[in-house]
């Protein structure tokens, strides 16, 4: 099965001067291109009639097909246009999906009303979601050339975004609340002065990596270059610019720890033995 793969985007018009547009703006506006490619391109992911018609009709038909036969039909349906799917996914409706042969999904996954997942990048890439994964309704998971890693047990609350230009990687029985925003790459350089940033390249800083067993709260962001240590916990609003330790307690703006989770090295003991 082939991969569409967009093509390098053409920096100067016919004329000779330069777009001031980004690179995918450029894309979507070359006369070159045909709609039709742009959309196998951008969307499908694979190029070839039979699988046009196939995303569409399975997209069309039952993407936002309500109640119970939308549900029984997206089961038995949507698999067919991703690279995996276990037993048991749920998929709710209104979902979008990007690239969805570079999508690959465990067992017993939620995939709540509204969400996106855009597998865009390279086929060695794409996204891995573990089974026993909730997506709360509205979630976006979007590779933007990188790759998305979801451990089994993951439960993402409502409106979560999770962009990635590198590598996002979260363990296991990771919990994070509402509307939490984690971004890897999408860091501009601004060194120059003679144009604007948004022309400038854009650089990653290695990746996010959330270790097992972390609690992020409400509208926690998470910046590029950071790893959140097993068992950690984020207080709601925090934006993590460096690294939390494992069983730490972070909060603030920027994070800063602010406690352990750890228990005492003499803990106190139980009533009853307490010495005279």
């Amino acid at each position: 099965m082939s991969t569409a793969s967009s093509p390098d985007p053409p920096a100067e018009t016919a004329s000779g001067a330069r777009r001031r547009q980004t690179a995918l703006g450029e894309y979507l506006t070359d006369p070159g291109v045909s709609p039709l490619r742009k959309y196998q391109d951008l969307v499908v992911g694979e190029r070839g009639l039979w699988r046009l018609l196939r995303f569409e009709l399975v997209t069309s038909l039952l993407g936002d097909l309500p109640g119970v036969a939308g549900l029984g039909l997206r089961r038995l349906f949507y698999p067919c246009l991703l690279a995996r799917a276990g037993r048991n996914v749920v998929f709710g409706k209104g979902i979008t999906l990007r690239h969805p042969s570079l999508v690959r999904l465990g067992s017993d996954v939620v995939i709540d009303d509204g969400c996106v997942l855009d597998a865009k990048g390279s086929p060695e890439q794409g996204m891995t979601i573990g089974s026993g994964v909730f997506l709360g309704r509205g979630t976006i998971l979007s590779c933007k050339g990188g790759s998305i890693e979801l451990g089994d047990g993951v439960n993402l609350g409502v409106g979560c975004v999770i962009l990635s230009e590198s590598r996002v990687r979260i363990g296991d029985d990771c919990l994070f609340a509402a509307h939490c925003y984690l971004v890897a790459g999408g860091n501009h350089d601004f060194s120059r002065t003679d144009i604007p940033v948004i022309r400038q390249p854009s650089v990653s800083r290695g990746g996010i990596t959330i270790e097992p067993g972390v609690w992020l709260g409400a509208r926690v962001t998470v910046l590029d270059g950071v790893t959140i240590g097993h068992d950690a916990i984020v207080g709601a609003g925090a934006v993590v610019t460096r690294d939390v330790p494992p069983f730490s307690v972070a909060a603030g703006v920027p994070a800063r720890v602010i406690r352990k989770r750890t228990p005492d090295e003499s803990p106190s003991p139980p009533p009853g033995e307490r010495g005279g």
